[in-house]
């Protein structure tokens, strides 16, 4: 069978099941690694294969999930024989039925920058290498799984997609609440995957066939008709002794009702077994799949953003150097932290995308707009606009781009088209184009939508539809061309209503050279949203302007019940445009008069170390660490807790929070004082577990809590963890394990812990865990999450 016949059938694929809880109960023993399988019990995985593709699966994943160099470092056998040994077993058994052969690629185990220390291109390049080799050894299609990070995924996507010619699948991993590990949202993960060239979407592992219904139904909503989507659940929720909670039979009966959704293709993850499989082939024998009805929006995205642009969108204009000095200088020094500030202020201010130029004469605009990219990232959810004509520029800031973003600009020139519509395209990103060419801007309406209809056939033939295509009528200013601003409004409307794209406008270029600016900008954003803007690119700080959007809002019945207005203006007081002024947040000001405190709190990193600086003047180290440090590290974490704050922002804020804490240590030294720990505590991912993004996370957190963390790293054996408790006296042990195959060794290590007689406490985390399961082993703690920890710590050592 070939792959286009997988994607042309019109019955449901069958894709198999699990694969780690079969080699346990085979004789996979505690701490080996599954990877091994094809090479020290080949007959055996050969018959897994073997029995998953009698049970009807097109579709057999070899056995390489964790197959990468540094997984394998030491193992005796290299890269290459793992993968060919794993892909020939599996193709041994695909022969028997025609079955595909995909190449099964899970996550690195570490978090990328920056809210880890893994850089995106080294993610990248270790994903090259696997897939690289993975097409060598005879692989029908890439298949990524179980991913949880956005970015990490964007790298294997871009690496299988410049690396060989096959089908690339992706599948990410989602909490209850609806959101990845990292925060990543469904929406987000549907338009980054598909803009990069995905040719299937899914999701697999982490919760059961009725829980995650909800999250497919939206997936199916947000992909286009011609991308299949799959589903792999595990066998329900995980009972206290690992096994789960469905037989197959009731797995089938709860998959049923994804028969209607636009799901095509439907397999098991954790738990399920070839009798999974068999039940679903005999439940899904007499069904087609439905059609899906997507969704055609324009929209923008970071992981845990997503902007649907329906109706007015606000994209801030302030980190543009144009007219700006401050600025100016900012990017000449190499200085991030400036518009940092700038990009949280304006988020602050209501801003839905930023806007990022970092065109200046004299310096490098490719390598300045790459690292502005990577450092907003940091400190901004918020959706990036990467404003510039030049190729190499954009080529750069795309590439590191994390979500889905909208590049400013092309214009009608034939060589600016050909040269930056392909770099959309590959990158999935929306595009702007300004209706002005070789000739310059036409001063009629009409001669700005002619060059609007050769932009839109250009995007179009390039691959970007016109919900991805926003038109840039151009805004004059009045001083000079006053008849100026009716053609571009008459060229605004004409080019929605007609050309069926979106609209944006750079709206203060209309008062230039004119005295109260402010007046003349907000009339003509109003007539413009009339018109039918789309993106209004202004300064969100300027109370009357956001005051016009939010009301149109109301007006236009797209806010609705009015609750953003409301949320907005419910404790001001609307009597003069200098109380709008009083109330609207300021770059870099301090919004509940503590400097420290907010810093940390928006995860300025620059800003917290001069405000820490700045209370140490006039504070006590401890006071300025008990009143301003732990509370904003607090207030974040209660955030989170709530669902309104997601893990970059979390780790942000403890970034900040570790530059002032840094400088609070040394001004303790200088003093002569001990810095005095609140306790030692000593974490580990346990034997055989390579994973450990949860607990470097879970170290980021309580270190900055002013705990003392001897962090052992990942496959940390029993006895390292025993001799570090008694080495140091810790009276807290944090244990992680990622893999069902793992957590034997975290209960050895709680057990060996127990058998010394230490006086220690043990916490434990990890996404096979649960509370039931937690006690079962022996664990005194439960932690969900990095905060959680944090919690424990406080109950147990204050």
């Amino acid at each position: 069978m070939q792959i286009r016949e997988v994607f042309d059938r019109r019955h449901f694929v069958l894709l198999d099941g699990g694969m780690g809880t079969q080699l346990q109960s085979r004789g996979l023993q505690p701490g080996e690694k599954p990877e091994l399988a094809a090479l020290t019990m080949p007959d055996t995985l050969t018959a897994i294969h073997r029995d998953y593709a009698a049970a009807g699966a097109d579709i057999l994943l070899a056995n390489t999930f964790g197959a990468n160099t540094k997984k394998l470092a030491g193992c005796g056998y290299t890269l290459q024989q793992v993968l060919q040994a794993s892909l020939a077993c599996a193709r041994t058994a695909a022969k028997e039925t025609g079955a595909l052969v995909g190449l099964d690629i899970g996550p690195l185990g570490e978090l990328l920058a920056p809210a880890g220390t893994l850089a995106f291109a080294d993610a990248y390049d270790r994903f090259a290498e696997v897939i690289r080799l993975g097409a060598e050894a005879g692989a029908d299609l890439v298949f990524l799984e179980t991913m949880t990070d956005l970015y990490e995924l964007k790298a294997a996507i871009l690496a299988a997609k410049e690396t060989c010619t096959l089908p690339v699948f992706t599948s990410m991993s989602f909490e209850a609440r609806g959101r990845t590990f990292t925060g990543c949202a469904v929406e987000s993960y549907a338009v980054t995957a598909v803009g990069l060239g995905a040719d299937a979407v899914g999701i697999n592992c982490s919760l059961g066939p009725k829980e995650i219904l909800p999250f497919a139904k939206r997936l199916c909503r947000s992909v286009p008709a011609g991308v299949p989507v799959f589903v792999k659940p595990n066998a329900g929720l995980p009972n206290p002794d690992g096994s789960y909670n469905l037989n197959a039979a009731e797995f089938a009966a709860e998959m049923q009702e994804y028969a209607a959704t636009g799901i095509s293709m439907l397999g098991g993850c954790c738990g399920t077994t070839p009798a999974f499989i068999a039940a679903l082939r005999d439940t899904f024998a007499a069904h087609t799949p439905a059609d899906k009805i997507p969704v055609r929006r324009s929209s923008l995205c970071t992981p845990v953003r997503f902007v649907d642009v329906q109706g007015i969108t606000v994209v801030g204009e302030r980190i543009n150097p144009t007219g700006k000095k401050r600025l100016q200088q900012a990017l000449r020094d190499g200085d991030s932290a400036y518009p940092c500030a700038q990009a949280v202020a304006q988020a602050e201010a209501g801003a839905q995308v930023l806007d990022v130029n970092a065109g200046l004469p004299g310096i490098d605009e490719a390598a300045t707009l790459e690292h502005l990219v990577q450092e907003l990232q940091a400190v901004t959810d918020l959706p990036l606009q990467l404003d510039s004509t030049d190729p190499a520029a954009l080529a750069r800031a795309l590439r590191i781009y994390n979500g889905k973003p909208i590049v400013n600009s092309v214009n009608g020139e034939q060589k600016v088209l050909d040269a930056i519509l392909p770099l959309c395209k590959k990158y999935g990103a929306a595009v702007v184009g300004l209706t002005l060419d070789e000739k310059g801007i036409p001063p009629t309406a009409e001669g700005r939508f002619a060059i609007a209809q050769k932009i839109t056939a250009a995007a179009n033939a390039a691959g970007i539809p016109n919900e991805d295509i926003y038109i840039d009528c151009l805004t004059l200013t009045a001083s000079a061309q006053q008849e100026g601003a009716a053609q571009t409004l008459a060229a605004l409307a004409r080019c929605k209503r007609e050309l069926g794209v979106r609209t944006v406008l750079g709206v203060s270029n209309i008062s230039f050279g004119l005295p109260c600016r402010g007046y003349l900008n907000t009339t003509f954003l109003t007539m413009a949203m009339s018109a039918g803007l789309d993106l209004a690119i202004m300064n969100p700080n300027t109370p009357e302007m956001m005051a016009a959007v939010r009301a149109y809002r109301v007006l236009t019945a797209q806010d609705a019940q009015s609750a953003d207005y409301v949320a907005a203006y419910a404790d001001v007081q609307l009597q003069t445009t200098q109380t709008l002024k009083t109330a609207a947040p300021q770059p870099g000001s301090a919004q509940n008069g503590d400097a420290l405190y907010d810093a940390v709190r928006r995860g300025l990193k620059a800003e917290a170390k001069i405000a820490a600086d700045a209370a140490l003047l006039l504070h006590d180290p401890l006071e300025v660490v008990n009143t301003s440090l732990i509370p904003a590290l607090d207030a974040v974490g209660d955030g989170f807790e709530k669902g309104s704050v997601f893990l970059p922002q979390l780790l942000q804020a403890a970034t900040a929070a570790q530059a002032a804490f840094e400088a609070i240590k040394a001004k303790i030294a200088a003093s002569g004082q001990a810095t005095g720990s609140k306790g030692r505590i000593v974490i580990a991912t346990v034997k055989g577990d390579v994973h450990d993004i949860g607990k470097n996370i879970v170290r980021v957190i309580l270190e900055n809590y002013g705990y003392d963390v001897l962090d052992l790293g990942r496959d940390v054996a029993p006895e390292r963890v025993v001799e570090a408790v008694q080495r140091t006296g810790a009276k807290l042990v944090g244990l992680s394990a990622l893999m069902t195959t793992t957590v034997p060794n975290m209960q050895a290590t709680i057990e060996a812990l127990h058998a010394a007689g230490l006086d220690c406490k043990v916490m434990v985390g990890g996404a096979v865990l649960t509370p039931d399961y937690a006690k079962m082993i022996g664990a005194d703690y439960y932690c969900k999450d990095a905060k959680a920890s944090a919690d424990v710590a406080k109950q147990l050592l204050g």
